[in-house]
């Protein structure tokens, strides 16, 4: 998909994020969030440094000079882990800021610079507005304020579950996977009968994505559903 046109999406996904997490109850940082381990400060903080970190990745295909997302793995965490007992109204200001460096940093972007491949990704700058997308539309959900898989999009809800399909390692458990609605399967592994799933698109994504336990999901033949290895 162009990424001008995700770059739009960004744009509106973050704006209903932050209007999520305009309606909660200032404490509400402090409280554990849906993502295991981090409180909803976390997320939130995180949700902006990713930007930066989009920001960061934008400008050296934009520039020639080299401009890594995150200084390191642990400058990454410190930032999270500092930032996350901020203020409710600090979060999300933060948020506002970071998502308007990062579309300043798009808009600056002349065509053949989306061309420019970064290894942080393991492919070109384009597709730096859909990873902002996922990051900001799956991190709404982590929020636990309401937000739930099932608002996400059907076009971002296909391509996730395609993504992560496609990315799936040979750690997972073989399946197939038949999405309400197409006609094509899409399959994880090999195995001489792997189980069938089916299910909304917008469950098997999330199911995949550990962002729902699956209940809606149907297996054939009748038996548990496999257990996904843990994703983002």
């Amino acid at each position: 998909m162009d990424p001008l046109v995700l770059l739009t999406d960004v744009d509106r996904a973050t704006e209903a994020l932050c209007r999520t997490a305009a309606d909660l109850d200032p404490a509400a940082v402090a409280t554990p969030s849906l993502l295991p381990g981090w409180t909803v400060g976390h997320v939130l903080t995180h949700v902006a440094r990713n930007a930066d970190a989009y920001t960061n990745l934008l400008t050296w295909a934009r520039t020639g000079v080299e401009t890594p997302a995150y200084a390191s793995t642990e400058a990454r965490n410190a930032a999270i882990e500092e930032g996350s007992g901020r203020p409710l109204r600090e979060q999300i200001e933060d948020i506002r800021a970071a998502h308007e460096r990062f579309a300043d940093a798009g808009a600056a972007m002349p065509a053949a610079a989306w061309t420019f491949h970064l290894d942080f990704l393991g492919q070109s700058a384009a597709a730096v507005p859909w990873a902002r997308l996922r990051e900001v539309e799956v991190h709404h959900v982590d929020l636990g304020a309401g937000y739930t898989f099932g608002d996400w999009s059907d076009a971002f809800a296909l391509r996730l579950l395609r993504e992560i399909v496609t990315g799936a390692s040979a750690e997972w458990p073989a399946m197939v996977l038949r999405p309400y609605g197409t006609d094509h399967p899409l399959t994880i592994g090999k195995a001489d009968e792997p189980p069938v799933v089916g299910g909304p698109t917008k469950s098997l994504a999330a199911w995949l994505a550990g962002r729902a336990a699956g209940g809606d999901l149907t297996v054939s033949p009748d038996g548990e559903l496999p257990t996904p290895v843990r994703w983002k």
